[in-house]
């Protein structure tokens, strides 16, 4: 996939990694493993609420689980969504600095910035999953549902790790190819048009 230095349009549907073997393979594995966890949350979501709507509206009685379902997606859409985001280079950056580097300074900044993200983001992934342990460990149920919290918080853990792999793979990718990349299919760039950044 050739990648713009802006992503006008984030279109995933035919991604090919940029990164050569198995590298390739984990990236673009990792990529279809973002889509389905966001594409599922949200039409989930999107299906429970309209089904609670039309329980209270229709029928007078809302679904007294859905609350409960909405709070579990929530945090599977926010835990995917931190590794697709960082896939297309779509985090906030502070740039003051990178910007104002020749572009020979600004790559090996980005390579340890890739670097020192990823370990960061191992290091919530091993500390969300002793987390997730310890909430399994004391056995609390969800009122409505009746199934184990650990469960709607072991998405944690899982995109932490997504995204500590994405950020390695984003170091890798900088350090055999010659341009600067922001992700593994983001160059780093402004776009020429008028339009500003928020």
């Amino acid at each position: 996939m050739a990648a713009s230095p802006i992503d006008e349009d984030i279109d995933d549907s035919s991604y090919v990694s940029g990164l050569p073997g198995i590298l390739g393979v984990i990236d673009g594995g990792v990529a279809r493993i973002e889509a389905v966890l966001l594409a599922l949350g949200v039409l989930l979501m999107a299906l429970n609420t309209m089904a609670n709507v039309v329980g209270r509206f229709v029928f007078g009685q809302s679904l007294f689980f859905s609350e409960e379902i909405n709070r579990a997606l929530i945090v599977l859409i926010t835990f995917a969504g931190i590794s697709y985001a960082a896939r297309h280079g779509r985090h906030i950056r502070m740039s003051a600095f990178f910007d104002a580097l020749n572009p020979p300074m600004r790559k090996v900044l980005m390579v340890v910035i890739a670097i020192v993200t990823s370990a960061a983001m191992f290091m919530l992934a091993w500390y969300s999953i002793d987390y997730v342990l310890a909430q399994a460990a004391r056995g609390r149920l969800l009122p409505a549902l009746q199934i184990p919290v650990w469960w709607i918080i072991v998405w944690a853990p899982l995109g932490f790790f997504l995204t500590g792999l994405q950020y390695a793979l984003t170091a890798i990718k900088n350090c055999i190819h010659k341009d600067i990349w922001l992700s593994t299919s983001t160059l780093e760039g402004y776009s020429n048009d008028d339009a500003e950044e928020v």
